[in-house]
């Protein structure tokens, strides 16, 4: 689709959207929540960016998947009510870039981990989708201090390239477009299970406007390490499911290709205690096709975990 509009200069505030997500789902809460970004440095100088939800003690942590941001749990914190913080990775959303390109769940893993020790440390949930779902576990096997109880959401360390071609055919496609009109409906050609509204959102989120008027991806999409063709960026983690003691609760997308039986299986194999949730109707992204049932799953899981 090409746009007929001329270009012009797009306002944003990331803080002005949530009476979208209100009324997108009837939620009944305020459109002006109480929620801030706050930013911590690393030793190395980097800066990894989060949204705090609530003045109190975060409860819950959330860990977006690749291509993401925090705002993709905008809708799921504000039917929580809890006081929780979602982090943007390294080379996503307002946190720095990685020079190296290792965008891997355990580097990922090692740049969250002292963000949690500051902002979240006594948080009862760490949750985490896709490629936040293996930080999770990378996080949880590096510093088990940090998390007491796991979720994570549409992944296992059975994922495999085939498995999740779908989303990586879009996450790899064009870093910029001449108009939003052509990013929103490349989005929409690749999300038919989301609303467009959602997906504007989305897009004001996780994309800039530049100078010249056009749209760029927030993302790193400069080269990453080398892996051997067709091995998976969760090779060898099955072995960490089974050394992490807190539970583990997995959610499935419904529709979602990206975990299959076996992969429920192999995780019961390992984790007989694990707790596994299938959400009909989403697909990959459970929060952002589902976002008030994966709410419902996070507030029992924090339940239980207190």
């Amino acid at each position: 689709m090409t746009s007929t509009t001329p270009p012009r200069k797009v306002p944003y505030d990331e803080f002005a959207l949530f009476h979208e997500n209100i009324a997108e789902y009837g939620l009944t809460v305020s459109a002006k929540p109480a929620v801030s970004r706050v930013t911590y440095t690393l030793e190395d100088g980097r800066t990894i960016s989060a949204l705090k939800w609530g003045s109190a003690t975060p409860r819950l942590v959330l860990v977006h998947g690749s291509a993401q941001n925090a705002h993709t749990w905008d809708t799921v914190a504000l039917a929580l009510g809890e006081p929780l913080i979602a982090i943007d990775l390294s080379g996503h959303g307002h946190s720095s870039w990685r020079d190296d390109g290792d965008y891997t769940p355990r580097s990922l893993a090692h740049d969250i981990a002292p963000v949690v020790e500051q902002f979240a440390a006594r948080a009862e949930v760490v949750c985490g989708m896709s490629l936040g779902g293996l930080t999770t576990l990378a996080l949880a096997y590096q510093r088990p201090d940090l998390v007491n109880h796991l979720v994570m959401v549409d992944i296992t360390p059975g994922v495999t390239p085939e498995k999740s071609k779908s989303i990586t055919d879009f996450v790899n496609g064009p870093q910029s477009f001449a108009s939003f009109d052509d990013l929103l409906a490349r989005t929409i050609e690749h999300n038919p299970t989301r609303s467009e509204a959602s997906l504007r959102r989305g897009i004001l989120h996780n994309a800039r406007q530049l100078d010249d008027l056009s749209w760029a991806w927030r993302y790193d999409r400069r080269s990453h390490p080398r892996r051997e063709p067709g091995t998976s960026v969760a090779a060898g983690m099955w072995d960490m499911i089974e050394r992490v003691h807190c539970p583990i609760t997995l959610v499935r997308g419904g529709i979602s290709p990206v975990v299959d039986d076996a992969d429920v299986a192999e995780l019961r194999r390992r984790r007989a205690d694990a707790t596994v949730h299938v959400v009909d109707g989403a697909g990959h992204s459970v929060q952002g096709d589902r976002p008030l049932e994966l709410a419902a799953i996070l507030r029992e899981a924090t339940t239980r975990s207190s």
